[in-house]
């Protein structure tokens, strides 16, 4: 009885061994540069050809074996389901205005990029601006957090930032510091959600100070305050 219970035992620790390795086989396979994964991501973006996407220990290092060494910093860092976005601005810019954003998925074996966009805009057109914005349409058949918009607060006046749809309601944007008071702006849409919307911004007594219509979603440019 003793030795067949050993077997027993035994049989079910070698099948469970077997189903991890199982497991992080079809994982790797899935998730490997060039793999199942990356084909998906390449249709949805278009690509002719598979992107061979790596992985990274961290979200902020899969970001640079993707896009490369770069001289943008990390301003600002959001959990999202699946993964996380990563905020970043260029250093010492003084001529113009830019932000980017990625989205970096967590897999089983690592962080891996997914998508990602940002802007730039001369100074000089903004400098009786509100906010500047960009949008940042969904992915066909790829699970991400856009649409999005998001941008900089350009003027303290602005305590509050909405983008109101036209059929669909309105949706809050989160604010957050990322050093210096200079402020960002975010907002996550439904994925029924399509142009044309509106951005408002309020001012700390509430009151409606800027707005622009958005018709292309994958605009970027700036709020002027209302005349």
């Amino acid at each position: 009885m003793q030795v067949k219970h050993k077997q027993i035992i035994g049989i079910t620790a070698l099948l469970m061994l077997l189903s991890a390795v199982l497991f992080y086989a079809i994982i790797y396979m899935m998730e490997r540069p060039g793999g199942l994964s990356d084909r998906r991501i390449s249709r949805a973006l278009g690509q002719k050809v598979t992107l061979h996407i790596p992985l990274g220990k961290t979200p902020d290092k899969a970001v640079e074996r993707f896009r490369g060494p770069s001289s943008m910093e990390v301003i600002h860092r959001e959990p999202v389901k699946g993964g996380t976005l990563i905020f970043m601005r260029r250093y010492n810019q003084t001529d113009s205005s830019n932000l980017q954003v990625e989205y970096v998925r967590k897999t089983w074996i690592g962080w891996k990029w997914v998508w990602g966009g940002g802007f730039g805009i001369s100074k000089s057109l903004q400098s009786k601006s509100s906010l500047n914005y960009m949008s940042m349409p969904k992915l066909d058949h790829i699970s991400t957090p856009f649409p999005m918009v998001f941008g900089d607060i350009l003027n303290p006046s602005i305590k509050n930032v909405t983008v109101k749809s036209q059929n669909n309601g309105t949706y809050q944007a989160k604010l957050a510091t990322v050093g210096n008071e200079k402020m960002i702006w975010f907002v996550f849409l439904p994925s029924a959600i399509s142009t044309p919307f509106d951005i408002e911004g309020f001012n700390e007594e509430g009151a409606l100070i800027a707005r622009k219509t958005i018709t292309d979603p994958r605009d970027s440019g700036t709020v002027q305050f209302r005349k």
